[in-house]
């Protein structure tokens, strides 16, 4: 009796995560893509309203350092809100899905790139523990991360991501 109690409980187990798997395997990168999206579209919308955004700063402190000042300031931040806003709106529709996606790559270089250039303002300097805007900034790796699965999935062909 114990045994057939766990022949059986060890097919529905199986049943189960070949299940969970295949639902994962449809579903999950789509998921991710949309939640990545939802992200980017929340943030960017965050930086159209001056002091709304707690990376306001960074983000216009950044923008201005890449582009040698030629963007200072308020626009720089809004360039950033605008890019975030056409990354998240292309990931969620699913349109101009290419463009998005290379905005996304010329956004992430930005949005890692206080790391180099700047970080006494992300770091304490006694214990080199980050700060609030640092951690901000290192939360950071996992959308460079999801980032590069879901670009990895829409830059293959037939994809469904």
């Amino acid at each position: 009796m114990s045994i057939a109690i766990t022949t059986h409980s060890l097919r529905v187990t199986t049943h189960v995560t070949e299940a969970a798997s295949r639902w994962l395997s449809r579903h999950s990168v789509g998921l991710l893509r949309l939640s990545l999206g939802l992200v980017f579209l929340g943030f960017g919308a965050l930086k159209f309203f001056p002091g709304i955004s707690p990376a306001e700063h960074i983000a216009g402190t950044t923008v201005e350092m890449l582009t040698l000042g030629l963007v200072p300031g308020r626009g720089a931040v809004v360039l950033v809100a605008l890019m975030e806003t056409f990354i998240g709106l292309s990931l969620i529709t699913g349109r101009l899905r290419r463009t998005g996606l290379a905005v996304l790559g010329v956004a992430l270089t930005g949005i890692l790139s206080p790391l180099i250039l700047m970080p006494a303002q992300l770091f304490e300097h006694d214990t080199f523990t980050p700060n609030l805007t640092g951690q901000y900034v290192l939360k950071d790796i996992v959308l460079v991360a999801a980032a590069l699965v879901v670009a990895g999935k829409a830059l293959t062909p037939r994809s469904a991501g």
